[in-house]
């Protein structure tokens, strides 16, 4: 080999080589740390609605959670064929799912909570499992009460948005580690924002957030119907107050304002808006909304007892 081929072979060993042995070794460190970042847990969603459905999706899409490793139950399985098409395992067998599963979220109506637990107890391990609950009016004392062991139990209150990704999920437990209640929080905030609260507001939480999807959605309605009445069509005045509604809310999540100071930005002295805000509050919109919100915040604390 001559002179000029062995340099060449001589800089390949000394400069090309190295460089793409460690380019090799980023790249394996990168899937590494990609692979850590999925969870070796898995997961049961007992009454796997829209909520429980909505969640395992925003899970996967997170890539917190592959679809193998969620079990959805439904009386009805086959409702659930899609969701097996796509990788998820589906059962209506609650106790093997949570034979199964590391974590067991409980979404299921209030009034079906006892049959679901009783078919459950026995088979929940304080030392292996974590119970989260997406239910009304339920405390963590009364799941623990009616398993009839000492399992770490946390509540969380989703809203329907979560459905697109934009919950704002309130979670709350009593006995719960630290290490426990950040999961969850990485598990909702996949799915929306979260917040932390003590475990008293729950209910509360229930008629803000939760109901409050609701109160919000009617008052984008009745934007609407006024948008028609004063000429345009029906369509037009739904997109228009719709948009106006989320981009109000912008203004005091992206500028952490306050409503009255985006209010004062808008009003202007024997001006259109004032006029119409108080002809709103002389026929009572802010204290219909507050009456609302705490007789729903007080129905929610029965649900669960009048079952």
């Amino acid at each position: 080999m001559g002179s000029c081929c062995w340099k060449n072979f001589l800089y390949y060993l000394r400069n090309v080589l190295p460089s793409q042995y460690w380019v090799e070794q980023a790249c394996a460190f990168q899937l590494a740390m990609f692979s850590m970042k999925k969870s070796a847990s898995r997961i049961a969603i007992l009454g796997s609605g829209n909520i429980g459905i909505a969640l395992a999706k925003g899970l996967v899409k997170a890539a917190i959670f592959e679809p193998a490793q969620i079990t959805l139950t439904r009386r009805n399985s086959a409702a659930l064929a899609s969701l097996a098409q796509e990788g998820y395992l589906t059962s209506n067998d609650n106790l093997v799912a949570v034979d199964q599963a590391d974590i067991v979220v409980l979404a299921v109506l209030p009034q079906q909570l006892n049959k679901v637990l009783e078919g459950i107890k026995g088979f929940v391990k304080p030392d292996s499992h974590l119970i989260i609950s997406v239910i009304s009016g339920v405390s963590c004392a009364d799941i623990r009460k009616e398993l009839g062991v000492e399992v770490p139990v946390v509540r969380a209150m989703p809203n329907t948005a979560i459905s697109i990704g934009q919950s704002m999920t309130c979670v709350a437990s009593d006995c719960a580690s630290e290490e426990q209640m950040k999961l969850v929080e990485e598990l909702f905030d996949t799915v929306g924002s979260t917040i932390r609260i003590n475990e008293e507001l729950m209910t509360s939480a229930t008629a803000l957030c939760a109901c409050g999807i609701a109160f919000f959605l009617r008052s984008i309605r009745a934007a609407s119907q006024g948008g028609t009445e004063i000429g345009f069509h029906a369509h037009d005045a739904l997109r228009m107050a719709a948009q106006t509604a989320k981009g109000a809310a912008d203004l005091l999540l992206q500028l952490a304002s306050h409503p009255e100071q985006e209010i004062d930005k808008v009003t202007s002295p024997k001006g259109c808006t004032i006029a119409g805000l108080n002809e709103m509050e002389h026929n009572g919109f802010s204290s219909a909304m507050i009456k609302g919100i705490k007789l729903s915040a007080e129905k929610a604390g029965t649900l669960y007892k009048e079952s």
